[in-house]
């Protein structure tokens, strides 16, 4: 008793998770386990004795299993020749008088071999498959054709883009923006200048609380990254609010790039400048390019 309350409690300290929780079990079972495993080795022993008594007194037992073993493994090797010849379509040279063509060319004899199996269903399995074809994508339309594809992906496409561009629009900052050569941008910001400038710069631009936008004079620059900073961040000691609680970066950049867009226009009654005058570095370029041309005439 006293043997087996140790042997419990080294089980226990050790960790070995295996144990039932009875230690007249776990003996019990690792017992088990030992008599079937001597078992087992005992088969073993008494098949190969067996074996060995069979080869000394009852020799041709043994032969005709050897024999059984060989005549089984010839036949199966007999019926995957005879199952490759099927589906190559190939006949026994035995047979090839069978199926010589009448007339020869030459000298030269043809066989009249069928057509393979192989290549029959290969054949078959192509126009099944045509069929199917046909009536999944042209008859009962559940698959998209070509076309329906290429619609289809340019669609996916166009989504991707536009939901990119909203990314990188709101991204803009002043020290990414950059002018819209194409007016895109202007054209739409054109909307929210009118609902939110107007009324201190008036409707065309041409100032009225705030200062003039259509001229070359600015308070705080007359860059495009200028212009988006000021509506960005505003002035307010100037009275003018910081238009990115309510406006988004792409709707500042857009406003941006209209109001750069009306600089030199000529609205009725401007208001007079104020602030320096800014030279752009487009109009330097358009002054060089018409020295140039002139200068090669």
């Amino acid at each position: 008793m006293k043997l087996f309350l140790v042997a419990d409690s080294t089980a226990v300290s050790s960790g070995w998770n295996m144990s039932t929780g009875n230690i007249y079990n776990d003996i019990l079972i690792i017992l088990l386990v030992v008599v079937l495993i001597v078992l087992l080795f005992t088969a073993l022993s008494v098949s190969k004795a067996i074996k060995s008594i069979l080869k000394i007194t009852m020799p041709e037992v043994l032969l005709q299993e050897q024999a059984a073993k060989v005549a089984a493994k010839q036949a199966r090797k007999i019926k995957w020749s005879n199952n490759w010849k099927k589906i190559m379509g190939l006949r026994p040279i035995s047979e090839e008088k069978d199926i010589v063509i009448d007339h020869s060319y030459d000298g030269i004899k043809e066989l009249d071999n069928p057509i393979p199996i192989w290549f029959n269903a290969l054949f078959y399995s192509t126009i099944t498959f045509g069929i199917i074809y046909l009536l999944v994508y042209h008859v009962f339309g559940w698959g998209l054709n070509q076309d329906q594809e290429y619609v289809r992906e340019v669609a996916q496409a166009e989504k991707a883009k536009q939901e990119y561009l909203a990314q990188v629009a709101d991204l803009i900052d002043e020290t990414s923006i950059t002018v819209d050569e194409t007016g895109a941008m202007a054209t739409a910001g054109k909307a929210i200048f009118a609902a939110n400038c107007s009324a201190c710069h008036g409707q065309a631009g041409e100032g009225g609380i705030g200062p003039n936008l259509t001229d070359r004079f600015w308070l705080h620059g007359g860059e495009i990254k200028d212009v988006f900073k000021t509506v960005k961040y505003g002035v307010p000691d100037k009275g003018m609010v910081p238009w990115e609680q309510t406006l988004s970066p792409a709707q500042i950049a857009e406003v941006s790039n209209y109001i750069v867009s009306i600089r030199d226009t000529k609205p009725a009654s401007p208001k007079e400048p104020q602030g320096a005058e800014v030279e752009y570095a487009s109009a330097e370029k358009d002054a060089e390019a018409e020295t140039d041309t002139t200068a090669v005439q």
